[in-house]
């Protein structure tokens, strides 16, 4: 297999409807950014002819991209981990619940999103309605969230959206009162309070570099992998931070950024945190 161009949009091909999905996305965030697409195929089989066909349906959604076709042998996860060292983004579709044969699917989306050194962009199947608020962030107001914010307000600039910035708090008064796994919309605990003052000092840098951005900030009691996952299909966008991996063989389940992924109804966006000692 060639190399990508460092920069790279880098998106997986494998021939599912789930994967035309990500092609979609990825094209269009290729157009928007002026960035390169690298259009991979990786597996058994006949992986050239699935990459032909992915390769042209990228030309016909943004003609003016750069757009290369690249096959591979071997596990797709190790593949694409391996190209996230140049790539500017990794693409990748996902079934949602239920069983699909696909090379690309399942474990895939969970182990790139928790490897990669790039963020990782997972296009979950969409709710049905989708009213399209926006880009939604978790951040929990440390300075490693601070990637993650940006390449949220990046993505909310790009598209022309509001971006929503949430803080999830879980404590056991809050589990007694009734507090658990509520959505978004419902509750804030206001403005005065501790968390809602942190929030609102993480996200107080970014108005200067992104000025026409409208942000709206919300602290709400819950499980955070409850609220950013199954109850934000409304938004267009979800993205989560990753914390460092103690081992390059260690994959994340169980952990929040792997919850979110496999249980959004709208795309998510897995954006790696830089480590303590960095």
């Amino acid at each position: 297999m060639n190399t990508i161009r460092p920069g790279s949009i880098v998106v997986a091909a494998d021939g599912s409807t789930h994967a035309a999905r990500a092609l979609d996305w990825a094209a269009t965030q290729a157009a928007l950014e002026g960035r390169p697409l690298a259009v991979v195929t990786a597996g058994e089989g006949d992986v050239r002819r699935v990459n032909d066909a992915a390769l042209r349906q990228a030309g016909e959604l943004a003609p003016d991209v750069d757009a290369i076709g690249l096959t591979a042998p071997g596990d797709p996860r190790a593949v694409l981990v391996d190209l996230s060292r140049d790539a500017h983004l990794l693409v990748l579709g996902s079934r949602g619940r239920g069983t699909v044969r696909s090379m690309l699917l399942g474990s895939v989306s969970t182990a790139v999103s928790g490897l990669a050194s790039c963020p990782v962009v997972v296009c979950r199947p969409q709710a049905d309605e989708h009213p399209g608020k926006g880009v939604i962030v978790g951040i929990d107001g440390t300075a490693s969230s601070l990637p993650v914010l940006d390449f949220a307000f990046a993505q909310a600039a790009l598209r022309g959206q509001g971006l929503t910035v949430v803080h999830v708090v879980w404590d056991v008064v809050a589990a007694v009162a009734g507090l658990r796994n509520v959505r978004v919309d419902d509750l804030d605990l206001g403005p005065e309070d501790e968390a809602h003052l942190l929030l609102a000092e993480s996200v107080a840098g970014f108005g200067e570099k992104y000025p026409d951005v409208r942000v709206t900030l919300r602290v709400t009691h819950g499980l955070v992998d409850d609220v950013l996952g199954s109850r934000t299909a409304a938004w267009e966008l979800v993205v989560v931070g990753r914390h460092p991996l103690d081992t390059v063989g260690r994959l994340v389940t169980g952990s929040i950024a792997t919850a979110v992924v496999e249980r959004a109804r709208t795309t998510v966006a897995v954006v790696p945190e830089p480590s303590d000692q960095s």
